[in-house]
């Protein structure tokens, strides 16, 4: 982190032991306050204030388990890239906040460039898909144009320090 990022936002400065915990967590989110402790040197109590320190710094914002999709019968994951009419830029935190409620919806990514929108949704099948995009995307007045690409294989690695 920058001098003048850590100047700007003291409470997201991590020191090493704290480094450590999220390292650990994001690998498993289930271990156990003793192993944890363990695993990063330090006191089983000084461990569990750290972890307290973290989450209500907001650097640790969750603890979820990952699911695979297709053991929810969603076999197909697509992106869908969604570019807002520009007359209509106004409509873009109603149309997000739409988008977010919508079970299929993995992630949502808020662009700045030539999209505005990144969908990555979950579906059955390429039907899902189609029907989706005609029901949510394209009926609406805001959204000028879509393109969608299917996702073949996905890795999403931990956050680390830069």
């Amino acid at each position: 982190m920058s001098e003048v990022s850590k100047n700007l936002h003291p409470e997201l400065e991590l020191d090493d032991v704290d480094r450590k915990i999220v390292e650990e967590l994001q690998s498993n989110g289930r271990i156990t306050n003793a192993e944890l402790a363990e695993r990063v040197g330090v006191a089983a109590s000084t461990c569990i204030a750290r972890v307290r320190s973290l989450v209500s710094r907001r650097i640790i914002t969750g603890f979820t388990a990952s699911v695979d999709p297709r053991a929810m019968g969603l076999g197909l994951q697509v992106l869908i890239s969604v570019t807002v009419r520009s007359g209509a830029r106004q409509r873009i935190s109603e149309m997000s906040d739409a988008l977010r409620s919508l079970p299929e919806v993995m992630q949502l990514y808020f662009l700045g460039g030539v999209e505005d929108f990144i969908i990555h949704l979950a579906a059955r099948d390429s039907d899902h898909v189609r029907d989706f995009v005609m029901e949510h995307l394209s009926a609406h007045p805001a959204v000028s144009a879509t393109r969608t690409s299917i996702v073949f294989s996905h890795h999403q690695n931990p956050v680390r320090s830069a």
